[in-house]
């Protein structure tokens, strides 16, 4: 029971930053619903069985069984989400463009990631650096990744991000 609890807390306290983030940049529906499908069955319950509060229970389940039906669930469901917009035809991996709300979303994303996770040892540039990190890997349209780095970057740098259309 403890595990359930546990997950349950710690989606709440994302959840609450990410919103946080969203309403600072007008992003009032999205920081709302922000996330809701973490408490599908499919996602809190593989979640919760993977969760040890100190490391992800995706990367615990992609450990254990080689892949995570939480995280497939959730990229799904979620166009904050990279992956979200990531498509293959005929072999071909095709990257398609992310609209703004969601790029500005997904900054928020790992900015309430970083705060909910990092704690007292988040800082303003904790996020851009994660996301600088994992740079490379990340399946993205070039102009989506320079949108998404200069978002996080002006959040380090203390400049206000706002919805543009």
């Amino acid at each position: 029971m403890n595990k359930y609890l546990g997950h349950l807390k710690t989606i709440i306290k994302h959840k609450y930053y990410v919103g946080i983030e969203c309403f600072r940049v007008g992003l009032y529906w999205q920081g709302i619903i922000h996330d809701l499908s973490k408490f599908h069955p499919t996602e809190f319950l593989n979640s919760a069985k993977y969760w040890t509060g100190t490391s992800s229970p995706i990367g615990m389940e992609k450990r254990d069984i080689g892949y995570s039906e939480a995280w497939l669930h959730h990229a799904g469901h979620n166009k904050h989400h990279w992956e979200y917009w990531v498509d293959f035809n005929d072999g071909q991996i095709l990257l398609c463009p992310i609209p703004d709300k969601y790029i500005l979303e997904m900054s928020c994303d790992i900015i309430g990631a970083s705060k909910a996770y990092l704690g007292d040892k988040h800082t303003r540039t904790a996020p851009l650096a994660y996301f600088r990190q994992s740079h490379n890997s990340t399946l993205m349209l070039s102009l989506n990744k320079t949108r998404l780095d200069r978002l996080l970057w002006n959040y380090s740098k203390g400049f206000k991000n706002k919805v543009t259309n």
